[in-house]
């Protein structure tokens, strides 16, 4: 039986990982509860800017207001920091983490 010679080139095993963790990198867009907004004006504000569904919003609203906090949604820093960036905008308090 012959072999056949394929020429590949050689990859750092670190250099596929590494590639490999930079592209599933991944972070949280965090809303925190205050006293002043009401759970109209939170759950439109996501609905607005997270593109969420009604319930989804206020599944979050409800979250936030009970637990003090909620992932509202998770993605690279590029893709959220507008997103975040809208929320404070809108005198709600929110970070990348």
């Amino acid at each position: 039986m012959n072999q056949l010679s394929i020429s590949l080139p050689y990859i750092e095993e670190s250099e596929i990982l590494l590639e490999d963790l930079l592209d599933q990198e991944a972070l949280d867009l965090v809303v925190f509860n205050d006293d002043f907004n009401t759970f109209e004006h939170v759950t439109a504000v996501l609905m607005k800017v997270c593109k969420h569904s009604h319930e989804q919003a206020e599944q979050c609203t409800l979250l936030i207001h009970y637990r003090g906090k909620c992932a509202v949604k998770r993605g690279s820093k590029e893709e959220l920091k507008p997103m975040c960036e809208a929320i404070l905008d809108a005198g709600i308090q929110a970070a990348i983490l």
